[in-house]
Formats: structure tokens, C-alpha cells, sequence
């Protein structure tokens, strides 16, 4: 039997084959858990069943794995290359139709963005960089990647933009259904059905060689935007392949959600409390703001406004597409706007992080 650890310190990680074992048993509960989500009814159950589990795990005693930050990109590939396969030809040619009206949303969430970062960098202390990367709409792992690299500590940023997901995720949908009536559709089950392996190997390949691309000609963000610009381009093209089985596209998201819940600390988040309910509260009132500037700009050019609070949210594309099928809505325009927004503020983050974190250093000197 091994000696009992002192409170003070962390028990060493597991190594060898002891440690495969444990995070392959890590990922087993991170499923069922994904299930058990889906089961309920969930908002992206196999994303965020997986990262609540494992956020908890890693909040409670000590956890003697690691997940590696590897495992990463795996899971961005997936989702960025099927994500990139919305972009058809339908899709362009609305694009080419509202470019003004989509174009538009897209900025005015950017507007409603910086506010709200402004005025959660007041409230919290944090710098205006850090609190830009908590209210940006990407993805929590993405965001906390860009954190790291702009040397700004990940964590406050995982927290809140875990928290604006799981707002947007819950706050639209239910407040659309509350004005329009309840959705009579079920959710798809997680099966292999109608599976090509043909179709899937060229996916993945896609994806892998346009992530390698990206990467070589030191692009912003390789792993999603190599694949989603890869998966854009064959889809309007007409040469695009099947999308994903539900199932693969499944585990993709247990794994993000695995490595993002795995970045939670207890020590964090017990101390993080103001945090906590200020990122609440900033997810809140960039809801809101969003959906404002959305109804003002339906109000301008004659877009159905649902259409508009879907397409301008501060939101993944993935759950706003699946609202809008629920809602009865145009996916594939929605699905645009998501896209269109993406490409405008996901090669700009970076530099935009460094442009306010150099305006802060200089004025911090002078001051």
C-alpha cells in the first residue's frame, strides 16, 4: 500500500503503460458521461457531458493523468473539416446575396464584444487582452491556445468562455421556444450507420494535410482554419466527401471536451469567485447586446429576425445550427453567418490581442 500523501502536496502522475491505462479509463468515463448528456436532452452533450465530468474529476482530489495537449488538434480536425462541409453551394449564393446584411451582423457582434471585454476588464482587474480573449466569439479551446501563446494566463479565460457557450447554448434556444412554441424534433442518434471508409479517410486526410498547410505558412490557428477553409472548398467545389459518422464526430468532441475540462484546477476556481460571476454576468450582457444589434439590423434590411438573433449570436456554429433546425429556421444561412464570422475575427485575434496588450504595457510605462 502507498503512504498516504500530505495535504500540501500533489501525488506524482502515473507512469508507463499505468498512465495509458488510466487516461484510456479517463476517456471511457468522459463517454459514458457524453451518453448519459444525450440522454438527457443536453445542449452538445458529447462536448460538454465530457468536459463537466472531467472538470470535476480535476477539481477533487489530485488526478494522477494527464491529458496530453496532442490529443488537441485530433478533435479540432474533425470538427473544423465537417464544419467547413456547411459551406455549399446554397450557402455562397447566399452570401453573395446578403454579404451586407451578413457582413454586418458580424461586425456589430465585434462591436458588442469589445464593450463588454472593456467592461469586464473594470469590474475583474484583468488587462483588456486578457478580458478580450474571455468575451471573443471562438471556442474555449481555442481561445485558451491563443491565450498561451499571447503569454496570458489560460484559466480566466476557459472560465468565461465555458460560461458564454453554456449561456448562448441555453439562453437562446429556450428563450426563442418560450416566444415561438416548443420544437416537436428528436435528436439523431450516435450511430455508424450509412459509414464510407473511403469518404472518411479522404476527410481525414483533408483536414491533416490542410492543418499542415496552415501551420507551415505560420497561419493563426492551423488545426480549425486549415480544415474548415479545406472542408469550405471542396464542399463548393461539388468534390466534397460524406461528412463524418454521428459517432466519429462524437468522439471528437469527448476528446476536446476531456482536455478542456482537464485544464480546470480546484485551487482556481475556489479562489476565482468574483471572477466566476462577473463572466456570468458578461455572458449575459453580450447575449443581450448581440440580440439588440441583431433586431436593429432586421429592422434595417427585412431579415427575419430570428433568422438574425440566430446568425449574429455570440455562439459556436455547431449549436446554432442545430437551434435553427429545431427552430424550423434556414440552417445553411445561419450556418453562413457563423462561417463568415469566423473568417473575419479567427486569423484577426491574435494580432488584435497583441495590438491592446502592447497599447497596455505602454501606458502602464508611462504611467
Amino acid at each position: 500500500m502507498e503512504p498516504p500523501v500530505p495535504p500540501h502536496q500533489t501525488p506524482p502522475l502515473l507512469q508507463g503503460w499505468r498512465h495509458h491505462l488510466g487516461l484510456a479509463a479517463l476517456f471511457v468515463v468522459s463517454g459514458a458521461a457524453g451518453w448519459l448528456f444525450q440522454t438527457l436532452g443536453a445542449p452538445l452533450p458529447w462536448m460538454i457531458g465530457p468536459l463537466v465530468l472531467t472538470a470535476g474529476i480535476f477539481m477533487g482530489a489530485s488526478p494522477r493523468v494527464r491529458v496530453p495537449n496532442k490529443l488537441r488538434p485530433v478533435g479540432q480536425i474533425v470538427v473544423a473539416t465537417q464544419v467547413g462541409l456547411a459551406f455549399t453551394h446554397d450557402a455562397l449564393d447566399m452570401l453573395a446575396e446578403l454579404a451586407p446584411v451578413i457582413v454586418g451582423a458580424a461586425l456589430a457582434t465585434g462591436v458588442c464584444i469589445f464593450v463588454v471585454a472593456v467592461l469586464l476588464a473594470r469590474f475583474t482587474g484583468q488587462s483588456l487582452a486578457q478580458a478580450f480573449l474571455c468575451c471573443v466569439t471562438t471556442s474555449p479551446v481555442e481561445a485558451a491556445a491563443m491565450a498561451i501563446s499571447a503569454g496570458v494566463n489560460p484559466m480566466p479565460v476557459i472560465l468565461s468562455q465555458t460560461l458564454r457557450l453554456s449561456a448562448v447554448v441555453v439562453i437562446l434556444p429556450f428563450g426563442l421556444y418560450a416566444i415561438e412554441g416548443w420544437p416537436a424534433g428528436q435528436r439523431a442518434p450516435v450511430t455508424l450507420s450509412a459509414i464510407d471508409p473511403v469518404h472518411i479517410v479522404l476527410l481525414a486526410s483533408t483536414g491533416i494535410i490542410s492543418a499542415g498547410i496552415f501551420r507551415g505558412l505560420r497561419i493563426p490557428n492551423p488545426n480549425f482554419l486549415g480544415p474548415i477553409t479545406a472542408g469550405a472548398l471542396l464542399s463548393v467545389s461539388g468534390y466534397g466527401p460524406l461528412p463524418y459518422p454521428a459517432l466519429i464526430l462524437a468522439l471528437a468532441q469527448i476528446v476536446l471536451g476531456t482536455w478542456l475540462g482537464a485544464t480546470f484546477r480546484r485551487d482556481f476556481i475556489t479562489s476565482a469567485l468574483r471572477l466566476t460571476l462577473a463572466s456570468v454576468a458578461a455572458s449575459l450582457v453580450l447575449v443581450v447586446l448581440c440580440a439588440l444589434s441583431a433586431i436593429g439590423i432586421a429592422i434595417l434590411s427585412g431579415v427575419d429576425w430570428k433568422t438574425l438573433v440566430l446568425g449574429a449570436a455570440p455562439g459556436g456554429v455547431t449549436e446554432m445550427a442545430l437551434t435553427a433546425k429545431f427552430l424550423g429556421q434556414n440552417v445553411v444561412l445561419i450556418t453562413t453567418f457563423h462561417l463568415v464570422r469566423i473568417f473575419i475575427f479567427m486569423p484577426n485575434i491574435p494580432w488584435i490581442v497583441r495590438m491592446i496588450a502592447r497599447r497596455e504595457q505602454r501606458g502602464q510605462e508611462k504611467a
